[in-house]
């Protein structure tokens, strides 16, 4: 099976598999899981944060961020196609009474400060307080410039704002842009990066910052239910996939460079309106194709995609190989002849 959907789906290799078995563990309400102590120590050195907290999932390592920057009552600057925005459910209004500020995305996914300046609310009681600028990179599987991540570290010390980055796939940037990833973390005052996309780990995220911030987010986690027990069964997967599977990410790429090239020379499919940074292909489909009927047929040879996500979104990954993809491209061209 070659899933395209996202790089969400990856399953734990057998190594990984193994760790988890042998995990040493405790209660990590209790502070007493050493995995997971050995986690968070590691990854907060690892990328230049005074602390780090380990959580089930990316959109719960976002809320806590942006729940531990902002007050009932304040807001967040994002973009309008930020995934803390647009795709988690409206968290920060509904759980936290924090409300988003949304701000048009440019083509390169980065927000125009002269907008931005405009939306952050003036000190009078008609108004929500702007506490926090949030970006998010990849956006889309495209990379924010380095340029524009110091950029935005000089806007919000200009307007007193917290500056937090949704890195879920934050290594896809660092590999793209051929940098460490502690280069792009250095602006930023928090950072979510997720374990279990294009790492490989089957559950988990990480909330990084300072300590008094991580002190805020381990309590609204528990708040929230996501306090876990004998979590170092994820925690040493979770170590694993950043200590072994950062490198090939670049092989997801090429995948995906790769994969946009054919989808080009087929009728009815095109990439062109869409960057190819990372891991993830954006394709517009014509009209007279018709995808359900081709995706039900790609089932049919273990193929699976989306279609009809934003046009169609394709998703490159550890379980996707060349022969997975020269296969996709195969079928699709037999299907549309």
């Amino acid at each position: 099976m070659a899933d395209f959907r996202s790089d969400t789906v990856t399953q734990p290799c057998q190594h990984m598999r193994h760790l988890m078995a042998i995990a040493e563990v405790g209660d990590d309400v209790y502070g007493d899981d050493p995995s997971v102590n050995r986690l968070e120590a590691w990854a907060a050195e690892r990328h230049g944060f005074e602390a780090a907290l380990f959580v089930s999932s990316g959109t719960q390592a976002n809320l806590l961020g942006i729940l531990s920057h902002c007050q009932r009552g304040d807001e967040y600057l994002c973009g309008q196609e930020a995934h803390n925005y647009r795709y988690e459910a409206g968290g920060a209004a509904v759980l936290g009474s924090v409300q988003p500020q949304p701000i048009e995305n440019l083509p390169d996914g980065t927000l125009p400060f002269d907008k931005l300046e405009k939306a952050i609310k003036p000190d009078d009681s008609h108004f929500a307080r702007t506490r926090l600028l949030s970006l998010e990179n990849t956006i889309g599987g495209k990379v924010l410039p380095l340029d524009y991540l110091k950029a935005a570290r000089q806007f919000a010390d200009k307007h007193g704002l917290a500056l937090h980055l949704d890195g879920a796939r934050v290594y896809n940037a660092a590999v793209a842009s051929g940098v460490d990833v502690t280069e792009i973390a250095r602006p930023f005052d928090s950072i979510t990066v997720c374990l279990s996309k294009g790492l490989g780990a089957p559950v988990g995220s990480l909330l990084l910052g300072e300590k008094a911030f991580i002190q805020r987010a381990r309590r609204l986690r528990k708040m929230l239910g996501g306090g876990m027990r004998q979590a170092g069964i994820l925690a040493v997967a979770g170590q694993y996939a950043l200590e072994n599977n950062v490198a090939r990410l670049a092989e997801d790429h090429a995948n995906a460079r790769f994969l946009a090239e054919g989808l080009n020379q087929l009728d009815g499919f095109s990439t062109d309106a869409y960057a190819v940074h990372t891991n993830i292909v954006f394709v517009d489909v014509a009209p007279a194709v018709d995808m359900q009927a081709i995706a039900r047929e790609l089932a049919q040879q273990n193929l699976i995609v989306s279609p009809g996500y934003q046009g169609m979104r394709l998703v490159t990954h550890k379980d996707i190989a060349r022969a997975d993809v020269e296969r996709l491209l195969a079928i699709l061209a037999r299907l549309v002849a």
